[in-house]
């Protein structure tokens, strides 16, 4: 086990070097560091707020996921500017995309799966993916930027509407819609496939993303008016590892 500060702080640190062996601008400099710095707080926040003191292995594949995308933030920062960075940035992408598959399978293995690894877990899919999209958007459309919002807007929307707030039940279809859309997104990134393959590949992410978060705002909304939450309101075992 690693402290979450000391984790990380290791993280920040390992932002740092990638971006120094990429050799990036001083621009996309600030977007990595400023991503990484944005994430490592939110992060022991939610540590701090679920009363958790210490990373498990899993959780240490995950920040390892969570650095490589502000690696891949700071590329896109550098693809604005001018440069072309797909040589780097589709590699960068399929590690991290790889590493989602491995997390999960850790923390069943160690079993250390938790609730805050599981958010953890969701965090880093959703901010890839974000990241992706803000790329993806130059050559596909501005539509393609829903992909990576999405997330936030639910989160937004759960903040201010109570009815949203009650926990979900299990659903691993919301990890394959994840993993559907970080490669559809790395495979538009590449544009190894004809344009009118990829905008397709895009049209049914953006299908499965409708669907998965629409199912969970459905069944919050058809249990509203249970305002006990005695009957619904599931335990929080089922907040642990999504992955």
């Amino acid at each position: 086990m690693v402290g979450v500060r000391h984790g990380l702080a290791g993280c920040l640190v390992g932002v740092v070097v990638l971006l120094a062996v990429l050799d990036v601008g001083a621009a996309a400099w600030g977007v990595g560091l400023g991503c990484a710095v944005v994430l490592a707080v939110a992060a022991e926040r939610r540590a701090t707020a679920d009363g958790v003191g210490s990373l498990g292995p899993a959780d240490l594949v995950t920040l390892t996921r969570a650095t490589l995308a502000c690696g891949i933030a700071a590329l896109v920062a550098e693809a604005y500017a001018g440069t072309d960075v797909v040589g780097v940035l589709v590699p960068l992408t399929v590690v991290a995309l790889v590493l989602d598959l491995v997390d999960g399978r850790v923390a069943r293995r160690t079993g250390t799966a938790s609730a805050y690894g599981g958010r953890l877990d969701g965090e880093a899919d959703a901010f890839l993916i974000l990241v992706l999209s803000v790329l993806v958007a130059r050559e596909a459309g501005a539509w393609v930027l829903g992909l990576g919002v999405i997330r936030y807007a639910y989160a937004v929307a759960a903040r201010l509407l109570p009815w949203m707030q009650r926990p979900l039940p299990p659903r691993y279809w919301r990890k394959v819609v994840a993993a559907y859309v970080g490669v559809a997104l790395a495979l538009a990134a590449s544009g190894l496939a004809p344009a009118a393959t990829a905008y397709a590949v895009l049209v049914v992410a953006a299908l499965l993303l409708t669907e998965s978060f629409g199912w969970d705002a459905v069944w919050l909304w058809r249990r509203r008016l249970n305002r006990t939450g005695t009957a619904d309101v599931l335990p929080a075992k089922v907040l642990e590892h999504g992955r």
